[in-house]
């Protein structure tokens, strides 16, 4: 039997039932404070004697990969590992599983949800009628606009299909070039300054830089096209907050829409509360289908991975 934690928020504050499967596999499980992201004391308090982790978003510090004494699988319930201290795990020889490509329909659909919102102010219109006036701003249509799309993942295609259909011409970047399959013919690759330069609506889906460096920083946004909306549901550190918040100043950028943000619930006068961001709760995959699915990914990967450790534990002995 496996002791196994559990930390994203949307798992600890209503667990589905593709937990129960731990349970019937004999293991026990153990969660963090229910609705809420653990922070690093939480986690050190934690870990210790834990088999398995279904990790969420929550940064993970080498003190506590180093608290972890029995860890041998973390299991996330999405793709990306920016938040865990790969040197460390790897060191240790614990295996990361990721739940890819499960929360692409959520995420995709909010980030198009955000480029419609920028496109019709949608938040300055429903909170202007909701103070008794009645605001009547001029707004932009997709059809005809250059639409950049940083990142042909499963989110980033979702996102690049819908725009087409809507009339963009949509141009993507991507330094491994995915073959686009059925969006051959409707998508368009371009060197990352050529999307810049032409696009007026730029959606990221892509990772950090190797570097770690802003994918977007004050020359390139400087770059983009003036008044361009600008669309992030992939990582907060991907775009200066310093120059984008001169950018929006100046109206370099209009909008800004986001889901995502370095420090989350974010600081009481910071981003968020900028007159041309739209912001959202890193809400992406916080859907019942998206849950229901990378949950249910996450468990089947973590239950394999704890098997094989097992397996490989038992040989060595």
């Amino acid at each position: 039997m496996a002791r196994i934690l559990i930390t994203p928020r949307s798992l600890t504050s209503d667990p589905p039932p593709a937990l129960d499967r731990l349970r019937h596999a004999g293991h026990e499980i153990i969660f963090s404070t229910p609705g809420r992201t653990p922070g690093e004391d939480e986690l050190i308090r934690l870990v210790p004697g834990i088999d398995g982790w279904l990790a969420g978003v929550e940064r993970v510090t080498p003190g506590v990969i180093a608290a972890a004494d029995r860890l041998r699988v973390i299991s996330r319930n999405g793709t990306g590992t920016d938040s865990l201290p790969m040197a460390e795990i790897e060191a240790r020889g614990i295996r990361v599983v990721r739940a890819i490509g499960a929360n692409a329909a959520g995420v995709a659909e909010l980030a198009i949800g955000l480029i419609l919102a920028a496109c019709r102010h949608l938040p300055d219109e429903a909170m202007g009628l909701r103070a008794g006036g009645w605001p009547r701003l001029k707004g932009r249509e997709i059809e005809g606009a250059t639409v950049g799309i940083v990142g042909m993942g499963a989110i980033g295609r979702r996102v690049a299909r819908v725009m087409a259909e809507m009339g963009a011409e949509v141009i993507a970047h991507d330094p491994f070039r995915p073959e686009l399959g059925p969006l051959a013919d409707r998508v368009r690759y371009e060197a990352f300054e050529t999307l810049l330069d032409r696009a007026e609506i730029v959606s990221l889906h892509c990772p950090m830089p190797q570097d770690g460096r802003a994918l977007l920083d004050a020359a390139a946004l400087d770059r983009m096209v003036a008044g361009a909306i600008l669309v992030n549901t992939a990582r907060a550190a991907l775009v200066d907050e310093r120059a984008l918040v001169a950018a929006l100043g100046s109206g370099r950028i209009a909008t800004y829409g986001t889901d995502v943000f370095d420090t989350e619930p974010p600081r009481p006068g910071g981003l968020a509360e900028h007159p041309r961001v739209i912001a959202t709760s890193h809400i992406g995959g916080l859907t019942d289908a998206s849950v229901r699915r990378a949950t249910e990914v996450a468990v089947d990967n973590l239950l394999v991975a704890l098997a094989a450790a097992g397996a490989t534990h038992h040989a060595a002995r």
